[in-house]
């Protein structure tokens, strides 16, 4: 099934975003959130490709093994920063293999053990590029991209990350999902930003529940995530009370979606960083409103 055409529909569709885990202990917790937010039936969950371009056959492995369980609609995440076309081909084969149709294509960060590959001159160099390879691979998958409602940090301005927005649509990506954002206003300004500069493609925001104070202050340094004024105040308040910042992300989380959501936004794509209960009880209060 291709992912596009859940939103084809104006039923509320919930995504949710998981990573390879690392030992023993993520595997437990990775399962335990997996089996939870299962069953509330999401429209897809999707697999990261690794920080910074790092572990991807874990991630690839994890891929298989979730295919191969048949109870998902799976999209895989692959990166094209560092890596060869040769490696890039055999991975979309892979995947085409295990019976995935929808791939996120992302240009990603170099890998952090390797140099890139500045010598194979047909490697995609930009998300773009790399959504116009998966499209002309001939395996017929559909392919999503990513979309920065705070501008992506390396771009040269505003424009430019609008300009760079279509070129992934007129590239072949059939849909957009955001980075995380904590501003609704900054999100619907970015949406209506897109529109005018042709992007007709659906726009998927992205949230992330906060757990921690350090988490904001994270993706904020890496990602260039916009913290409003008003939400740093609390978190830096309690930001010696974990249990207080969770409690409030998971409240803040839930009026942002249901902001979305009153707006139009019936599709929302969840990053649970593998843990369960701050997302599990921000769908289910959706579910409960919006039925």
């Amino acid at each position: 099934m291709r992912i596009s055409s859940l939103f084809e529909s104006n039923a509320p569709c919930f995504s949710f975003e998981f990573f390879a885990p690392k030992d023993d202990a993520g595997r437990t917790a990775f399962r335990r959130a997996l089996d939870e937010l299962t069953a509330l039936s999401p429209g897809f969950i999707s697999i990261t490709c690794g920080a910074s371009g790092s572990r991807r056959q874990p991630s690839l492995d994890l891929v298989k093994e979730l295919m191969a369980d048949g109870r998902f609609l799976v999209m895989a995440h692959l990166t094209c920063q560092g890596q060869t076309r040769r490696a890039l081909e055999s991975e979309l084969a892979l995947l085409k293999g295990l019976g995935v149709e929808n791939i996120f294509a992302l240009r990603g960060d170099p890998p952090r053990e390797e140099t890139m590959c500045a010598d194979d001159d047909g490697a995609p160099r930009t998300g773009a590029d790399f959504v116009r390879m998966v499209r002309d691979s001939g395996l017929g998958f559909c392919v999503g991209a990513a979309a920065y409602p705070d501008v992506h940090p390396k771009a040269a301005s505003p424009q430019a990350d609008l300009d760079d927005l279509k070129r992934k649509e007129d590239a072949g990506a059939r849909f957009l999902v955001t980075q995380l954002f904590f501003d609704n206003g900054r999100f619907f300004d970015f949406v209506e930003r897109a529109r005018r500069a042709g992007v007709s493609i659906p726009i998927i925001p992205g949230i992330m529940p906060i757990t921690g104070f350090r988490q904001v202050t994270r993706f904020q340094d890496a990602c260039g995530v916009k913290v409003p004024d008003r939400l740093r105040t609390v978190l830096e308040r309690h930001q010696d009370n974990p249990e207080a910042i969770a409690d409030f992300g998971a409240a803040y989380a839930t009026a942002q979606c249901m902001d979305l959501m009153a707006s139009g936004f019936r599709h929302l794509h969840f990053f649970t960083l593998n843990r369960s209960p701050a997302t599990r009880a921000i769908v289910l209060a959706l579910k409960g409103f919006h039925g």
